[in-house]
């Protein structure tokens, strides 16, 4: 009997141990996120359950009661706000990434070490993500503005609900060129061209990217522990790797 509830001991305890963390996370940080999860659960023993979408549209989720527990959005705006209508646990707010905005095509030859390449004749789509729902659409839509040809190619603009479906449409030929996170170009899921243009970050606002842990996370040891996790030097290199700047 007790070598049987030994066995028993053994075999339940590294559920009991293990937690789950809900992680919201915006669009642009789904490959670096998903690099981190392995490590992260390898270094804690807890699991990621992860959803991504634009941050717009996870913060609306959030005021909703969506059962997220930790919210990693592509600007530091929403996490503000969700801070202040008491949605999150106070002080635990802060920044984990700064993106950056690139041209992107999947094939390499139409993209020039310039602004000239947007203004193709034989380019009849460019992809952006949404400005009113996504960071990375504003920063596209401000670039367009500072180098002035927003007006110019408002005919040719289609917008993705966020950058990752904006990716997409470039990725499936649904676009010529689009606007996109850095990260996704160094992002192993990229089987296309990694030949870019990086915009000057002078013609955008800082895409600085805040994390904040959810009401509904502060009691669970895996949404404190990633609080945590992300920021070690182990967890920043990765973070660094796929073209984030950090802080």
């Amino acid at each position: 009997m007790k070598q049987a509830l030994l066995f028993l001991l053994l075999f339940i305890s590294p559920l009991a141990s293990s937690d789950e963390a809900k992680i919201a996370v915006a669009a642009n940080f789904l490959g670096a996120l998903q690099a981190l999860a392995p490590v992260f659960e390898q270094q804690t023993g807890h699991r990621l359950l992860i959803s991504s979408g634009s941050t717009g549209k996870l913060y609306a989720q959030i005021r909703n009661g969506a059962p997220y527990e930790v919210f990693l959005a592509a600007d530091a705006r929403h996490p503000r706000l969700i801070e202040e209508e008491g949605l999150a646990v106070s002080g635990s707010r802060g920044n984990y990434a700064v993106g950056r905005l690139v041209v992107w095509s999947a094939e390499p030859a139409r993209v020039c070490a310039s602004q000239q390449c947007l203004m193709q004749p034989d380019i009849r789509r460019l992809a952006i993500a949404n400005p009113l729902a996504a960071p990375y659409g504003r920063a596209a839509q401000q670039s367009l503005e500072a180098m002035g040809v927003w007006a110019a190619l408002q005919p040719r603009i289609v917008r993705g609900e966020d950058v990752g479906q904006t990716f997409q449409f470039v990725a499936t030929g649904n676009a010529e060129l689009g606007l996109v996170a850095l990260s996704q170009v160094f992002s192993p899921n990229n089987t296309f061209s990694t030949r870019y243009w990086e915009i000057p970050q002078k013609f955008y606002d800082p895409i600085a990217q805040d994390m904040v842990l959810l009401k509904q996370g502060q009691s669970n040891p895996a949404a404190r522990a990633f609080m945590e996790f992300i920021k070690t030097p182990l967890a920043r290199g990765i973070i660094q790797r796929y073209g984030y700047g950090v802080k």
